[in-house]
């Protein structure tokens, strides 16, 4: 028996567990892929990577015979388990776009990520996907000094560029010990689950086949090979993310770095007031460590971060998504934010891999002569970005000459990933490293040597 059959696929996320709650799609699987099949476009993934690029595929092509080939159901991935922050945000800074591909193609992606916002809300309205869609931007806090530095070079380089609108919201003055709050206008709150479950369901209105418990084992041009049969197809398109790693092609193209999540009980609409945080409203700060959260649509806090170690071998499994140390991390510094909420109970803890190219770089690198398309390494910043890959996926297949096709990270490549043991050794330590940037801020008040000398290494 499948290891697919036996999951109960509520466990994956809050995001996912509510559908079921609220009756709105109660999971079942769909239809495994029947034996060996022909089709235009061959998909191997069926989160929100593949399924844009089906959706923009046939807005161009409506005859295309498309199958998003999935080992478990639509949306199990970083899709349906991530923090719901539709934003603008790309791995790689803007001042490293330029380092590495010039002003001109900096500004460039910049735009095209800050238009992406605005582009998945249209389609969501446009298709009638409801996903708690509201931009009402992010805010991020700077609690200590240190903190603070980092937020002045972050509204300072928007005003260099002058392409983000970042800007201090000097009216806030939570939460508590906050010296100043900076305001990113280009993010959505929304409910991943909600986005990419409908989304499935709209290509598949389309004419896209969507083949769930459907595991691939390998490709190779023009064939995909599977447990269930063969897919002969001109063009494959591999949306794997994090998942990637578990593959022979691209084993070292991506790291699975692990980020876990922890939701709330709904919180009175008198304590949201209380705390600052309006509905659409994202928020983080500038520590090291990542954490973001979000006011969910129904007032629960949606709040996640990094800590889990990377395994050894790129190795992933369900029982890495639980990491009781970062969960109980994570809700002491959800209470240290807000300690209105130190009494709110825990209903939800879950976590998944992100993709991490080496440069933390994402791409989309398409390659005419085997009709092999690759995209990913979004470093967890996926949610808009899987948008603007599945646009420029089209274009691209489509021979379109469009702005998308010149951006940046069209046919970048990454270096891959150290072997074993160095890759260990080297994403453990860069973990520790940035969990001791944050203790060296606290004790010294000052902005940490450790940070600075791992920034090259992070997207810096």
């Amino acid at each position: 028996m499948d290891e697919a059959l036996g999951r109960d696929h509520r466990d994956v996320s809050f995001w996912l567990d509510s559908l079921v709650e609220s009756g709105s799609d109660d999971l079942t699987p769909r239809t495994s892929l029947p034996g060996d099949r022909e089709f235009d476009v061959a998909i191997v993934g069926g989160g929100l990577t593949g399924l844009w690029s089906a959706y923009y595929l046939l807005k161009r092509s409506p005859g295309l015979r498309i199958a998003i080939l999935e080992k478990e159901i639509a949306g199990f991935g970083a899709s349906g388990r991530n923090g719901g922050w539709c934003s603008a945000l790309f791995p790689a800074s803007t001042a490293a776009l330029e380092r590495r591909h010039g002003l001109p193609a900096a500004l460039a992606m910049r735009r095209a990520m800050i238009a992406t916002v605005a582009e998945v809300g249209r389609v969501t309205t446009a298709e009638g996907i409801e996903c708690d869609f509201v931009q009402g931007g992010t805010l991020l806090f700077a609690r200590s000094k240190p903190q603070y530095v980092r937020a002045r070079e972050e509204v300072a380089e928007a005003e260099h560029y002058g392409v983000d609108q970042i800007s201090w919201d000097r009216e806030r003055t939570f939460p508590t010990n906050t010296l100043a709050t900076v305001l990113e206008p280009a993010c959505a709150r929304l409910h991943p689950g909600k986005l990419v479950r409908g989304l499935a369901r709209v290509v598949e209105r389309m004419g896209a086949e969507i083949f769930e418990q459907t595991e691939v084992l390998s490709w190779e041009p023009h064939r995909v090979t599977t447990t269930r049969g063969t897919v002969m197809a001109d063009t494959i398109v591999i949306a794997t993310e994090g998942f990637g790693a578990s593959f022979r092609q691209t084993h070292r193209r991506v790291l699975p770095l692990y980020s876990l999540m922890i939701a709330t009980e709904p919180l009175p609409d008198a304590l949201w007031d209380d705390i600052g945080i309006e509905h659409g409203q994202t928020f983080g700060d500038f520590r090291h460590l990542l954490v973001y959260g979000q006011r969910t649509a129904d007032n629960r806090f949606a709040f996640g971060g990094r800590g889990a170690r990377y395994h050894w071998g790129s190795s992933i499994r369900p029982d890495y998504d639980t990491v009781p140390r970062v969960f109980e991390h994570l809700r002491r510094t959800l209470v240290e934010l807000f300690p209105q909420v130190s009494d709110a109970a825990v209903t939800h803890r879950w976590g998944g891999p992100i993709g991490v190219p080496r440069d933390w770089h994402a791409a989309v690198d398409h390659d005419a002569a085997s009709g092999i398309v690759w995209a990913g390494g979004y470093v967890g910043d996926g949610l808009s970005t899987t948008n603007l890959a599945g646009r420029t996926i089209a274009d691209l297949m489509t021979g379109e000459d469009s702005e998308l096709v010149e951006l940046p990270w069209v046919n970048h490549r990454s270096r891959e990933w150290e072997p074993e043991p160095l890759r260990f050794v080297g994403a453990n330590l860069g973990l520790l490293a940035m969990e001791l940037a944050d203790l060296e801020e606290r004790v010294t008040r000052r902005p940490s040597l450790a940070a600075k000398i791992m920034a090259p290494l992070v997207g810096g």
